[in-house]
């Protein structure tokens, strides 16, 4: 009795031969070849797993299947993050072949996308009213317990061609939109932690989740080791980092090679009392935020340590932080009077005000960096603040927002297939 690994190396070896044998047989039944070969390529192709996706990538190569090899080179693509955490597939790959997944997996246009979450501090019991019910809806593989499509958070993405917002996915039940860190990293989106149930069985989720935008799936991940709320997500150098939450001075990184959350240095006692915003610069973390919002901490993973670096004067509510080259651009909001953008030089270490928007903000936003822009979004519009060396300042058009969106819009770019 053979397994099924042994069956499946079979399968490809005797296809192989077979395909071998055609290129002989070609010199007399000329034209013939090509057809049969194209044939097998494909039916080989659609059976490619992650058990099997090395295999067929090695065979290709020795047979010289060109075309083989390119499925199977795009099937990992397609299903980085399972390749990366399987020592027996990524382990065994060149880092040439490392390096042309990735990019591979990085190849689709650059849009601007957003996703709803809940309110932290909804009333209990509220439940925004149902919507349209012609929702466009990903193939989960979480599980089948996914219920009403009217009951779903949406992500949203912004479509340049049509210069509107088009639906792309469900946030499935399952995922704890109330309170929840997202980021993104590898062309995926992540989700972690979040607010369970209502009042007195309220309960924090150590869940973590991830979409992929190439197979238009959900699945998930690892959980944090401590369930978090009001935390802050971010990517760094192939690592994910869940930042403090409410009352929680703790940071965890998670190392997807590994499938493992870790603890990191901890936030300074006394940092933050509530909340905070987190962005990443140049290879280091950048933290701010909570009821001392002028002050701004540096970790450095290298020295898995946290440092303090010079604050500006200003003391309104912060609303969001970004990064874009080696600045980092903090947006404050002033009550009834609109915001100003505060520039940060993580090289000279200086801050300065760059920018204002002098008019009434009528609800709280949030900020994505794609291309030189800035884009601050909420329910109500969507400002473009244009970044650069010099001359900031915000663009005179606006992109709206989607029409029937609820909670908070939390943007982030994704690379995606052509939708248009």
């Amino acid at each position: 009795m053979c397994g099924p690994a042994t069956h499946m190396r079979k399968m490809i070896m005797t296809k192989i031969t077979l395909s071998v044998a055609a290129r002989s047989a070609a010199r007399l039944r000329f034209g013939s070849f090509g057809a049969h070969l194209s044939a097998a390529v494909k039916t080989m192709s659609d059976q490619i797993t992650i058990e099997n996706c090395y295999e067929y990538l090695v065979s290709a190569k020795k047979e010289k299947l060109n075309d083989l090899r390119e499925k199977a080179y795009k099937f990992m693509s397609d299903n980085f993050l399972q390749v990366l955490r399987d020592s027996s597939v990524y382990g065994r790959l060149t880092r040439t072949e490392r390096e042309l997944i990735l990019t591979l997996r990085m190849e689709g246009k650059e849009s601007l996308m957003v996703a709803e979450i809940n309110e932290v501090f909804d009333r209990v019991g509220s439940r925004p009213p149902s919507r349209e019910r012609s929702r466009s809806q990903s193939q989960s593989s979480i599980g089948s317990s996914i219920g009403s499509i009217d009951e779903n958070y949406m992500i949203y993405y912004y479509s340049e061609r049509a210069k509107q917002w088009k639906s792309l996915t469900r946030i499935p039940d399952e995922i704890n939109t109330k309170g929840c860190g997202m980021c993104t990293m590898y062309n995926y989106l992540f989700v972690a932690g979040g607010i369970r149930g209502q009042g007195d069985r309220n309960k924090l989720s150590d869940k973590v989740f991830c979409y992929n935008p190439v197979t238009d799936s959900w699945s998930e991940i690892r959980p944090l080791n401590q369930p978090r709320s009001q935390l802050k997500l971010v990517s760094m150098d192939g690592y994910l980092y869940a930042i403090g939450g409410e009352c929680l001075f703790t940071v965890e990184r998670y190392d997807p090679r590994a499938d493992r959350w870790s603890p990191v240095a901890p936030l300074p006692k006394g940092a933050f009392a509530v909340a905070h915003e987190a962005t990443t610069c140049n290879g280091e973390l950048y933290v701010s935020g909570g009821s001392l919002f002028y002050r701004l901490l540096k970790y450095d993973p290298k020295q898995d340590d946290w440092e303090e670096c010079p604050y500006n004067n200003s003391r309104k509510r912060s609303a969001d932080m970004v990064a874009f080259k080696h600045f980092i651009y903090r947006f404050d909001v002033i009550r009834e009077q609109g915001m100003s953008v505060f520039k940060y030089n993580t090289v000279v270490k200086m801050w300065h005000q760059c920018a204002s928007f002098p008019q009434t903000i009528p609800a709280s936003f949030r900020c994505a960096v794609k291309g030189s822009r800035v884009f601050c979004v909420n329910k109500h519009q969507t400002l473009q603040f244009i970044v650069g060396e010099d001359n900031e300042r915000f663009a005179e058009t606006t992109l709206g927002a989607p029409l029937e969106s609820k909670g908070v819009l939390l943007p982030f770019t994704l690379q995606l297939p052509d939708r248009d």
